[in-house]
């Protein structure tokens, strides 16, 4: 009767990337059936890991965060953990024989939220792979299945993919990251003095991430395809709509996509698809 618990920990990482994040829960739902399931373990356990060190205000997230460290690597060794996230996680893992060096790499990026660091150009590239780029290749692993030569041909791309994403959402939530948990991820950027000007170079290095991660998702298989496109839709869009923002709005706003807009981006984003223009 295991399988009866394999279910139930596959649906709440479902449950918890759909309450989390509904632009990646339809970005999912456009994926092969098949690969649906791995890929909401994979956000589900990155939502874990990241709500700790966001949001469990008043407890002891380093002590949490450490917990989290050491069940992850019991269940990987054991095959088997009682916390229904890890459990889908695990099983995701061992299935798709994901490299556990990308998982130590995410929790080390987790762990440097745990400090106030000053981001240099050297750490917030290490940041930014850790906590973005080796998400977006965990998944390339389920996507590829075992094609060592299709992993190692997208790589670069999942990886610019996974960086464009996380800087958008690093203008998205400025408000909550400077003025709440006292994060400056933006290397070398005074926020005092942070204006137009500045948004505008991020925004031309965010850009070009975008532009080099389309020529990747063109290439993967078509089992993922238009549920990475999917998601890259989304994302640009919200990429877009900071860009008709000022700096200083952006640092006293969160920006968001209203699901009408999801809605109508997804639509053309289907059309797109359906007659190979992306």
């Amino acid at each position: 009767m295991k399988h009866l618990f394999d279910e139930l920990s596959y649906s709440v990482s479902k449950i918890t990337t759909q309450k989390y994040s509904t632009s990646f829960s339809l970005g999912i739902l456009a994926l092969k059936p098949s690969i649906r399931p791995a890929i909401y373990a994979i956000y589900g356990y990155v939502r874990l890991a990241d709500e700790i060190v966001d949001s469990f205000h008043g407890y002891d997230k380093e002590k949490l965060l450490n917990r989290l460290k050491l069940e992850t690597k019991q269940a990987l060794h054991e095959g088997i953990s009682l916390n229904p996230i890890l459990q889908s996680f695990q099983e995701t893992v061992n299935q798709f024989k994901i490299d556990k060096s990308l998982i130590d790499q995410f929790l080390h990026s987790m762990e440097m939220d745990l400090q106030k660091i000053e981001y240099d150009s050297e750490r917030y590239e290490e940041y930014i792979f850790g906590s973005a780029e080796v998400v977006g290749l965990m998944c390339l692993q389920v996507f590829t299945d075992g094609n060592t030569q299709k992993y190692s041909e997208l790589k670069p791309y999942a990886m610019k993919l996974g960086s464009a994403f996380q800087k958008v959402n690093f203008l998205r939530d400025l408000k909550e990251d400077y003025k709440i948990l006292g994060r400056t991820y933006f290397p070398n950027i005074d926020m005092e003095v942070f204006d137009n000007s500045i948004k505008a170079q991020i925004e031309n290095e965010i850009e070009i991430e975008f532009n080099e991660a389309l020529v990747g998702i063109k290439k993967l298989p078509s089992s993922a395809m238009f549920g990475v496109y999917l998601a890259y839709k989304y994302y640009l869009s919200l990429f877009k709509k900071i860009k008709r923002k000022s700096s200083k709005n952006i640092l006293n706003n969160r920006v968001r996509v209203p699901n009408s807009q999801k809605a109508y981006v997804a639509f053309k984003s289907y059309l797109r698809y359906k007659t190979t223009y992306l």
